[in-house]
């Protein structure tokens, strides 16, 4: 059941916000969110839990925080298209491995020590 702010089942709106805490952003593309709620409810059924938790590190970025936090100028997350996300009792590459074999032609997604970055861009990158 969804309670005021939330977008998911998963995912609330104060979430996917730029964390500056001064720029009100929080415009989030649907379909980023779609997949990574995709991802949610996946792993539920493989951990065998009803809701999991999801932790976004980061999702919408304002230009000034983007640079603070060393992301690049193109970064998806200026443009609300962009999620770092992790989901607890399922590790990094397990999640990315997921996300690769779903969207193997499409999307960018990262692999990083704690969590894993994915966008929606045009193409299909990787790292």
């Amino acid at each position: 059941e969804l309670i005021m702010g939330d977008l998911t089942k998963n995912i609330s709106r104060h979430e996917v916000a730029c964390k500056c805490g001064k720029c009100n952003f929080h415009t989030i593309d649907f379909e980023v969110i779609q997949i990574v709620q995709e991802a949610c409810e996946h792993f539920e059924k493989v951990l065998g839990v009803s809701k999991v938790f999801l932790g976004i590190n980061s999702a919408s970025r304002c230009d000034l925080h983007n640079r603070k936090v060393g992301g690049t100028a193109k970064s998806q997350h200026k443009f609300g298209t962009a999620m770092d996300v992790r989901i607890r009792g399922v590790s990094p590459k397990t999640l990315f491995d997921y996300f690769q074999s779903k969207y193997p032609n499409r999307l960018g997604l990262g692999l990083y020590g704690s969590f894993v970055h994915v966008d929606t861009r045009k193409g299909k990158a990787r790292w």
